[in-house]
């Protein structure tokens, strides 16, 4: 049996989570047709480790896959240098802000009157329980 290089990636993983969620609406041969990839067998590369994500398709995966391009950013560029490497470069430039988390954060605001509150056990204790852990 072939070792696939990147089977155990958070990338491959994350991407074989959105097709299945996209199933319903969207064909995976169509997440590759929108990505930009002439052969539709790419995503399923993708999925098992086959292949890694290049960096300047992200942005066109991360439509393709109607998910944050911050966040498979992150990811593609984990799968490409290594996770020691991806997280000194986060740890220079910044941990990008997902449009999600940037919702959160506007809720957080919104709710506390933009009085920058200060993060409790209690509410991290309910962010957790929120999440289910």
């Amino acid at each position: 049996m072939t070792k696939k290089p990147h089977e155990n990636t958070q990338m491959a993983k994350y991407v074989e989570r959105r097709v299945l969620e996209l199933k319903p609406t969207k064909s995976q041969a169509k997440i590759a047709e929108e990505a930009g990839y002439t052969n539709p067998n790419m995503i399923t590369m993708i999925k098992l480790g086959s292949t890694k994500v290049a960096l300047d398709r992200v942005p066109s995966l991360a439509i393709a896959l109607d998910c944050d391009p911050a966040f498979l950013m992150c990811l593609a560029l984990e799968q490409a240098i290594g996770k020691t490497a991806a997280e000194a470069v986060l740890e220079i430039f910044g941990e990008p802000v997902t449009s999600n988390e940037m919702g959160w954060l506007k809720a957080i605001r919104d709710a506390s009157k933009n009085s920058d509150p200060r993060i409790t056990r209690r509410s991290h204790a309910t962010l957790r329980a929120i999440f289910g852990r």
